[in-house]
C-alpha cells in the first residue's frame, strides 16, 4: 500500500494551488521530499484528480520504450514524463532507463511473477543429427563464431593482446544477432563481468591520459623502461602515480620491459698476477672518480664478432670510456684505460675493479696502473657477482640496444652504439639516482658541493 492515499495527495495539491504554501513546506508537514509534492502538481494539472486513482495495470514494454522515447526527444525530466503518462512514481522511470542502457531492450520485458515452474524433462526434444533442425542450429552457430572473431581479429590487429573488456564489447556489439548466454559461453567470461563492463560503456577512461603519457614514454626508450622507470619518469613529468597502477596499466596496453641476455666471458686461467678483491662488493662510491669497474663483452652480427670493452664509474652508473674491436686483444683494454685516465686528476685516489680476464692479469695493465697510483682489485674466480654492476651494464646494453635494432652494417652497429651510449649516460633515468640519468646526478651533485 502507497503511503500516501489519493486524498493526501489531492489535499497536498490544492494546498499549493489555492494557498500560500510551497513545496517544501507542505512536503515537511506530511513528511515526503518537496520533488514529490511537485511530481504532484505536475499530475493534477495534466489528468486532475484522476491522476491518484491507483491502477496496478504492469506495464508493457512497448509502453515502457514510449515512455523513454517521450523523454529523450523532449528533454523532459523524469518528473515531468511521469506526470504526463500518469506514472505513480518518476524513480519507475529512472530504473527502465538504467535497465536499458545498460542491458538493452531484454531488460524492460515483463517477468513472470511467482517461483518459475519445474522444468520437465524432454519438453523440447533435441533435434536429431542430420534433422533439418540439428543443421540450422549448426549453421547457426557457425555463424555466431563467425563473427565473434571477426570482431575479436580487429580488436587483437590494433592491440595485440584480447582482454576481459575487449569480449564484454564484443558480446555487447553481437547482442542483437545472437543470445547473449551463448556468446558468453563462447568467449569463456562469466555473465557478472559482461555486465560489469557493459556499465562502464560509454563513460570516459579516466585513465587515458595517464595511458598516453606510458605510451610516449615506453615508445620514446624502445621498449627498455619497466613499470618502475616508467613510474619515475612520470614523477619527473609531475604525475604521481604508484608503480603498481602503472604495471596494471602497461598489462592492459600490452607493454613490456625487454628480456635481458647473457655475456661473453674472457677468463683464460692464471697467466699473471692476481690481484685480491678488495670492492668485496661494496658498490657505493662517494664521490666520482673513486671507483671504477670494467669488463668485455662480445657481440655477433653479419658472421663477424665485436668485442666492447667499457669503463663504468660506480659513483653514477656513467661509461666514462669505451673501446670496440674486431677482436679482444689486449690494445681493446689500453686503449679504453688511455682515454679513461683523461678524467682523472691528481686529487682522485681511484680504485679499478675486474674479473680474472687475461687482460687485467698482463703486466702491462698493472704497471699502466700502477703509474697512476691506481688500487687494482679483482672478482673471486667463476664469482659473476662481485662484478655485478657492469653484468647487469651489458645485460641492459643487449636487451634494450641489441636485440631491439636492425644494423645495415658493422659501420652502422658502431655509430647505433655510440648513440647509445650517450642516451645511456645523458636520458636514460636510474631509480637509484632519484629518477636522474647518470650525468644529471652527477651535475647535481657537484653543483651541490
Amino acid at each position: 500500500m502507497s503511503k500516501f492515499t489519493a486524498k493526501d495527495k489531492l489535499s497536498a495539491v490544492l494546498r499549493y494551488l489555492y494557498g500560500k504554501e510551497t513545496h517544501a513546506a507542505i512536503a515537511k508537514s506530511i513528511g515526503t521530499h518537496k520533488s514529490m509534492v511537485g511530481v504532484w502538481v505536475m499530475q493534477y494539472e495534466k489528468h486532475g484528480a484522476e491522476a491518484f486513482i491507483t491502477s496496478y495495470t504492469r506495464h508493457s514494454t512497448q509502453f515502457k520504450l514510449d515512455v523513454l522515447n517521450y523523454m529523450n526527444s523532449h528533454g523532459t525530466s523524469p518528473n515531468e514524463t511521469a506526470a504526463i503518462f500518469q506514472i505513480s512514481s518518476p524513480s519507475l522511470i529512472r530504473k527502465w532507463r538504467s535497465q536499458f542502457q545498460s542491458q538493452g531492450i531484454d531488460a524492460l520485458i515483463l517477468k513472470k511473477k511467482g517461483r518459475p515452474a519445474m522444468k520437465k524433462e524432454n519438453k523440447k526434444a533435441t533435434p536429431m543429427e542430420g534433422s533439418v533442425e540439428a543443421l540450422q542450429a549448426e549453421v547457426e552457430r557457425l555463424r555466431m563464431e563467425n563473427a565473434y572473431f571477426k570482431k575479436v581479429e580487429c580488436l587483437s590487429s590494433k592491440q595485440g593482446k584480447i582482454t576481459k573488456q575487449d569480449k564484454a564489447q564484443v558480446v555487447f556489439e553481437l547482442r542483437t544477432e545472437f543470445p547473449v548466454k551463448a556468446l558468453l559461453k563462447f568467449a569463456g567470461i562469466p555473465r557478472s563481468t559482461y555486465y560489469y563492463y557493459v556499465k562502464t560503456f560509454g563513460s570516459p577512461d579516466k585513465h587515458a591520459e595517464v595511458k598516453t603519457m606510458i605510451q610516449a614514454i615506453y615508445h620514446e626508450h624502445k621498449g627498455r623502461y619497466g613499470y618502475r622507470r616508467i613510474r619515475d619518469e612520470l614523477r619527473n613529468l609531475g604525475q604521481l602515480v604508484n608503480h603498481k597502477k602503472v604495471q596494471r596499466l602497461m598489462k592492459e596496453l600490452g607493454l613490456k620491459s625487454i628480456v635481458r641476455m647473457k655475456k661473453y666471458r674472457s677468463y683464460k686461467g692464471k697467466i699473471g698476477r692476481i690481484a685480491p678483491n678488495i670492492l668485496d662488493r661494496n658498490f657505493q662510491a662517494g664521490k666520482p672518480n673513486e671507483k671504477w669497474v670494467t669488463d668485455i663483452t662480445e657481440f655477433k652480427l653479419f658472421g663477424e664478432k665485436l668485442y666492447l670493452s667499457p669503463m663504468l664509474d660506480l659513483f653514477n652508473g656513467e661509461i666514462i670510456a669505451y673501446t670496440i674491436d674486431s677482436r679482444p686483444r689486449y690494445s681493446l683494454v689500453s686503449n679504453m684505460l688511455e682515454d679513461a685516465f683523461k678524467r682523472l686528476s691528481d686529487k682522485d685516489h681511484l680504485l679499478i675493479h675486474t674479473d680474472q680476464g687475461w687482460h687485467y692479469q698482463m703486466g702491462k695493465y698493472q704497471h699502466a696502473l700502477k703509474e697512476k697510483k691506481i688500487t687494482q682489485s679483482m672478482s673471486r674466480k667463476g664469482n659473476c657477482y662481485d662484478n655485478a654492476v657492469i653484468e647487469n651494464f651489458f645485460g641492459i646494453l643487449k636487451s634494450e640496444f641489441l636485440y631491439t635494432q636492425q644494423f645495415e652494417s658493422v659501420e652502422h652497429f658502431k655509430r647505433e652504439l655510440a648513440k647509445y651510449i650517450d642516451y645511456y649516460n645523458c636520458k636514460r633515468i636510474k631509480t637509484k639516482l632519484k629518477g636522474l640519468s647518470p650525468v644529471q646526478y652527477r651535475t647535481q651533485t657537484l653543483q651541490i658541493a
